[in-house]
């Protein structure tokens, strides 16, 4: 069984994601909180998976965000938003968060994201990270060098990194391409170094960044 916290400052909100999530056979919604008492809350359930919506008006969601990345064995967390192209969103998925997910999400994809949460993947809109990347591009120095660290991955490595970007878990990604998910961790663990980001999620984005998403290339299999 999945463990959930909902932590959003609208009662509506949380009581409309408890009411879905609990309708999916192996995830339970152990609590809902506002902002106030969301640290509180998650360490007295220690969920598996946090959804915590990232602006709302007692706490800020970022702040709570960093307050839960530095508990021991910190629970997975997605933010909640309603736009997609909160300027927020990149500084939480750069301080820890696994992903977002909009408030608007359709009711039967919500606990396919929270088990891709839970089993280890990223949830990233396509969609909305590239609206997201296209209003906040960065620099062109900045942009133009990780060009220059996607094309010191190999050919694996570059599909492993378009399944990570799709959000797939370890063991999704080696059921796609036959490769055991020991060998899948050990392409990620490549990839995070040449690349020089600390997580799945920023790798994530910098694969949107650099259009591999748009390309999407058929893996090969079994190399």
């Amino acid at each position: 069984m999945i463990r959930v916290v909902v932590v959003d400052d609208e009662a509506l909100v949380r009581s409309g994601f408890e009411l879905i999530l609990g309708a999916a056979e192996d995830v339970e919604v152990v609590a809902t909180a506002s902002g106030g008492s969301a640290v509180e809350t998650v360490r007295r359930e220690w969920p598996d998976v946090v959804l915590l919506d990232i602006r709302m008006p007692d706490v800020d969601g970022l702040a709570v965000l960093r307050e839960l990345r530095a508990m021991p064995d910190p629970p997975v967390v997605a933010m909640l938003t309603t736009f997609d192209a909160d300027e927020y969103i990149l500084t939480a998925l750069h301080s820890g968060a696994a992903g977002f997910l909009l408030k608007d999400t359709e009711p039967e994809q919500l606990a396919h994201l929270v088990r891709t949460l839970a089993a280890g993947g990223v949830v990233l809109s396509p969609k909305a990270s590239r609206t997201l990347l296209r209003n906040h591009p960065g620099s062109g120095a900045a942009v133009d060098g990780e060009a220059a660290r996607v094309r010191l991955l190999t050919a694996r490595e570059r599909d492993v990194l378009v399944l990570v970007a799709e959000g797939l878990s370890n063991a999704d990604i080696g059921g796609r391409i036959h490769l055991s998910a020991g060998t899948v961790k050990d392409h990620v663990s490549a990839i995070l170094t040449k690349l020089r980001v600390t997580s799945r999620v920023q790798a994530a984005l910098l694969a949107q960044r650099a259009g591999l998403l748009d390309e999407r290339p058929q893996p090969q299999v079994g190399r």
